[in-house]
């Protein structure tokens, strides 16, 4: 028996600059359902989103709070044209939606009409370079990329297989070691 049983995520806190736009973009733009807001002591809102599956992605709104800077607490503003991803460490670097297979390529065109900047749909994979041109046996996830208002990054992502296949990984694993460095 596990210390822990734990039953997935009840909820993920961002931090927004705007409520009103991020209750736009999540609401308007991506469907999701407002669910709750409370008001903070001292100014500001903790608000969440349905997301499904009892899940619910949640905001803060600090009227007072800092800046970000994008490359150290947040992906660079270029990431989706560069690839360039790193974030410092404890950071949050992206928020991945479930979505169903079928789905994916649909779910970008919508997104592409409403505006949003996407990435092509990636096909992230156990090979060295970690994505294939098409998904095939190694691929895990197919998934497109993008950004919310406030700079944070989102994914659209199908899991084309169930993660943490032990002999499948071992595989991945021993193969890498013997790549050269």
């Amino acid at each position: 028996m596990k210390e822990f049983q734990l039953q997935g995520i009840n909820h993920l806190a961002l931090v927004c600059k705007d409520m009103a736009r991020t209750v736009d973009f999540y609401s308007n733009t991506l469907g999701l359902a407002l669910i709750k807001t409370i008001e903070l002591p001292g100014g500001g809102q903790h608000f969440f989103f349905d997301i499904g599956n009892g899940d619910a992605l949640a905001f803060f709104w600090f009227p007072q709070a800092p800046e970000a800077v994008p490359g150290i607490s947040s992906v660079k503003p270029d990431a989706l044209s560069t690839g360039d991803i790193m974030t410092a460490h404890g950071s949050m670097n992206h928020v991945a939606f479930n979505v169903s297979v079928e789905k994916v390529e649909e779910y970008r065109a919508k997104l592409v009409a409403k505006g949003v900047k996407v990435t092509p749909v990636l096909h992230h994979a156990d090979v060295p370079e970690g994505y294939v041109a098409s998904p095939d046996s190694s691929t895990f996830i197919s998934s497109f990329y993008f950004f919310d208002p406030d700079g944070i990054l989102l994914e659209f992502a199908a899991s084309l297989r169930k993660l943490g296949d032990g002999q499948r990984d071992l595989q991945y694993l021993q193969q890498l070691a013997m790549q050269p460095q």
